[in-house]
């Protein structure tokens, strides 16, 4: 990453909200959108430019669970955890994933290629229960589902 263009990147996101209330939150948005994840370096750049706090920005990064500290595997692994997912047995899910990568919510692979994270809501109740990874939605996941669909995306790495 190349300190000058993170700092014009920083300064580009700070004229554009600069005069939005509670731009703070918006400003984190457009910095992990081009990133996949907020930098130490990046919050810093925003600490310095928009002079606040950083004390102030880690407390934003840090409550909303959606803000990642650290970059996030080339795969995202979502589970589902709403109700309908929940019911159907997301669970066993996220337990067979964390079991096949060794990998906790929250974290990525020591290979850099998956992310595992747990969501809310896909909006495809109907379909539970639900997974996506990358940008691909599968449904009906059973757990003997999982090796084969972890598998697909090492195949298309390899």
């Amino acid at each position: 990453m190349v300190v000058e263009t993170l700092k014009d990147d920083v300064k580009a996101v700070i004229e554009r909200w600069k005069d939005k209330e509670g731009n703070l939150i918006m400003i984190l948005h457009d910095i992990q959108d081009r990133y996949g994840y907020v930098p130490r370096e990046a919050a810093l750049e925003v600490s310095r430019q928009a002079d606040m706090p950083l004390a102030r920005i880690y407390e934003v990064l840090t409550f909303y669970n959606y803000f990642k500290l650290t970059p996030p595997g080339k795969f995202t692994i979502s589970v589902c955890l709403g109700t309908a997912c929940y019911l159907k047995g997301a669970p066993a899910l996220i337990e067979e994933i964390r079991r096949l990568l060794q990998v906790d919510e929250g974290h990525t692979t020591k290979d850099g290629l998956f992310h595992l994270q747990i969501v809310r809501c896909l909006g495809c109740c109907g379909l539970a229960p639900v997974i996506t990874v990358g940008h691909k939605v599968y449904s009906a996941v059973k757990r003997t589902d999982v090796m084969g669909i972890i598998a697909e995306h090492k195949t298309v790495e390899a």
